[in-house]
């Protein structure tokens, strides 16, 4: 009888997707030797077990920096002070899940190559994941970016690494649009993706993070814990449920453009006004994936016209 693998794997891990790469626990020696500078932020914990301080800034992108290395091949990244410095397993959850329901349509088999198009609204100053996306299924990305900095910073990301033939930045600079001023006429992309801004102001950022950091017996060090975050990253007027319905409005217009749109969802209580768009204008498939990495659970809508 084969052993279970599976118990092997601290019990947080396992709820990840199963061709997620870091659902075991993170390899630490093999990062270091990827990232010899990642060693200063290695330490034993309470268990005398090998970590890093995940209130640390420096500390949480160092590992990123290994891990986008190690098993990505991304040998050169980094973010300007102050942006969002994303948890990389949850990341690859997503465009995992987005691949499952491109297989659905390529009997049960995952589309891999640069025949496939995503478009990832809000690519951010981190560009993680058209990263991903691409070198695990061989995708081509545009990463669409309001923020002229963020932008810079992810074409930066993108032609230090070679792959400006795989994944182009796209400065949005229709203010209010979402699809509107990035995809160009006759252009189709396969899916789109989008990590919303889930506050609505940045005084509820503010309170947030004040309330994680007393959770963690700690004086707020005047951030979002350890993954940053500009205003236009973190809070949009009206919160995640306007911002979702103004995308559900404008994919109706785009809906020849894309086969499928989808988003993140963070907060529940905003499924309901989703679905009710949705039927509004009269969505033709509709799914809801949860995603979950330890104690947090978020959503994933999908959608077609």
């Amino acid at each position: 009888m084969m052993a279970d693998k599976s118990k092997a794997l601290p019990e947080e891990k396992l709820n990840l997707h199963p061709r997620n790469l870091h659902r075991s626990r993170y390899d630490l020696p093999g990062l270091i030797k990827a990232l010899p500078r990642l060693r200063d932020f290695v330490a034993a914990n309470d268990f005398e077990e090998l970590s890093i301080d995940f209130t640390d800034p420096e500390a949480v992108k160092m590992l990123n920096k290994a891990l986008l290395k190690h098993h990505y091949g991304v040998n050169e990244w980094d973010i300007p002070e102050g942006f969002l410095c994303p948890p990389i397993p949850g990341r690859a959850d997503y465009i995992h899940y987005l691949a499952d329901v491109l297989a659905e349509g390529n009997n049960g088999k995952v589309p891999t190559g640069k025949t496939i198009k995503v478009l990832d609204v809000g690519v951010g100053a981190n560009c993680i994941y058209p990263l991903i996306g691409h070198k695990v299924y061989g995708w081509n990305f545009v990463g669409s970016e309001a923020d002229y900095i963020a932008a810079a910073s992810a074409q930066k990301i993108v032609d230090a690494n070679g792959l400006s033939g795989n994944i182009e930045i796209r400065a949005q600079s229709f203010y209010s649009g979402i699809f509107k001023g990035v995809i160009k006429s006759g252009e189709v992309f396969d899916i789109t993706m989008c990590n919303p801004p889930f506050h609505s102001s940045s005084k509820e950022v503010k309170e947030k993070s004040t309330r994680k950091w007393k959770n963690l017996g700690q004086e707020d060090k005047g951030a979002d814990l350890n993954f940053g975050g500009r205003n236009n990253e973190l809070w949009y007027d009206g919160g995640e449920p306007r911002f979702l319905n103004t995308m559900i409005t404008e994919s109706k217009q785009f809906a020849r453009s894309c086969k499928w749109f989808s988003s993140l969802i963070s907060k529940k209580t905003t499924l309901d006004g989703c679905y009710k768009s949705l039927d509004y204008h009269k969505a033709a498939d509709i799914k809801t994936i949860t995603m979950s990495q330890g104690q947090k659970t978020s959503r994933i809508l999908v959608w077609r016209f």
